[in-house]
């Protein structure tokens, strides 16, 4: 996985390759599906209304690239479903939190991650829209999965110099964006195209139409 997806594609932080490496991805599927857990695409973690996936490896991999993080930083991984990102994460960063509103991907990451012994990394439950401004402001926000767009009220958790990562835009209209906090506000940039499942929470709301 990491040689032909993420290597192959532009990653060049030898951290994220090795956090990659070192994350066994198929702990974090249903035991269904571990034989897929490693394929070009995002995994199935939780079937209804709506589904949960974990994101393609590249894509990850490319937006915490695009996201900087330093081993001392404070991330907000949102939408952390059953722990992937998170765990990866947490060998990225100096302290992880694991937002997650379903209680059941919440339980078995928490798990998970007590398991392999990342303990710079804990889940809170609540709704993904609002982000955890408990512990704000955070160094990186990662949202995972595509969004309509970004609420500016999870933006202003950014510490100035902060940086969030995300899909924006549905299918093949998805572009992955950094939003970054700067001196003179909120500034914004393209980084490369990406088709992600949609993240509970972030559609937008239909406008009245005359």
């Amino acid at each position: 996985m990491v040689d032909a997806q993420v290597r192959a594609n532009d990653v060049t932080d030898l951290r994220i390759v090795a956090a990659m490496l070192e994350t066994p991805r198929e702990r974090f599927v249903p035991a269904s599906l571990r034989n897929f857990a490693y394929v070009d695409d995002d995994v199935l973690v939780k079937e209804g209304a709506p589904a949960r996936y974990l994101m393609e490896p590249m894509v990850l991999a490319k937006l915490l690239q695009a996201a900087e993080i330093g081993p001392d930083a404070l991330v907000l991984d949102i939408g952390a479903a059953s722990g992937y990102s998170t765990a990866v994460l947490a060998k990225l960063a100096g302290q992880v939190v694991a937002l997650e509103e379903d209680a059941d991907l919440a339980a078995q990451g928490s798990a998970l991650l007590v398991d392999l012994g990342l303990l710079n990394a804990a889940y809170v439950q609540g709704p993904m829209p609002a982000g955890w401004p408990d512990e704000a402001p955070y160094d990186a926000i990662l949202v995972n999965g595509s969004v309509d767009s970004v609420p500016e009220s999870l933006l202003a958790q950014l510490k100035p110099g902060g940086r969030l990562v995300a899909v924006v835009g549905r299918g093949r209209a998805g572009r992955a964006t950094v939003f970054t906090h700067t001196t003179g506000g909120m500034g914004s940039r393209v980084v490369f195209d990406a088709a992600v499942p949609t993240l509970p929470g972030f559609e937008a709301v239909p406008g009245f139409v005359f």
